[in-house]
């Protein structure tokens, strides 16, 4: 008897709000209080907005969101805001404090009702791990065949650091290896692989 399918909710698909993209939009700016909104959109069609505030006037930092779910229920409520130091030692980090875990995160996820880290919501999974053993494995085939077009996107982009303390980083090392695996593919077995 077949297995019964699950259709599981993919995080991938989730809309998200990152501590990342808050940074580069200036609403982590001590002694600041700002609002404004996020969109998110799928082939150009708008699938969503919230509203967000930021405010760092208090003592205790918060990120409020304000949206309304499924067209019919209006939701309201705050996301505590904390910060680290840096291990570089320059400046600080900032994190969600998530109201339903309490655990820190750089990114929550909107998988229900709410924003909640990840790990708040069960029967989630990322795309990769719906895919059966026999896709993954022709995808990392895909990957080393195209892995050195990408790999040379990620070293030349803008701000990308290829050395720290005079030694190549541990990722830029990564990005070279998979230009050489990719590089040392035979013409003939890539040739083979696009005709299949």
């Amino acid at each position: 008897m077949p297995k019964f399918p699950t259709f599981p909710t993919l995080y991938d698909d989730c809309k998200t709000i990152c501590i990342s993209d808050l940074k580069g939009w200036g609403y982590l700016e001590p002694g600041h209080w700002k609002t404004g909104a996020v969109s998110w959109s799928r082939n150009g069609t708008k699938t969503g907005s919230i509203s967000i505030a930021t405010n760092f006037t208090v003592a205790a930092p918060y990120l409020e969101l304000d949206y309304t779910y499924n067209k019919t229920r209006s939701i309201n409520y705050q996301v505590p805001l904390v910060s680290l130091p840096s291990n570089l030692g320059k400046g600080v980090v900032w994190y969600f404090v998530c109201p339903r875990t309490g655990k820190k995160c750089r990114k929550l996820y909107l998988a229900d009702t709410y924003f909640y880290h990840r790990t708040a919501f069960s029967g989630c999974l990322y795309e990769k791990q719906t895919q059966s053993h026999k896709n993954r494995m022709l995808g990392k085939q895909f990957e080393q065949l195209y892995g050195a077009d990408q790999a040379y996107e990620k070293i030349y982009k803008k701000y990308f650091k290829k050395f720290y303390a005079n030694r190549p980083t541990k990722r830029y090392q990564k990005l070279l290896r998979q230009v050489k695996l990719s590089e040392s593919i035979p013409q003939e077995l890539a040739e083979r692989l696009l005709i299949l």
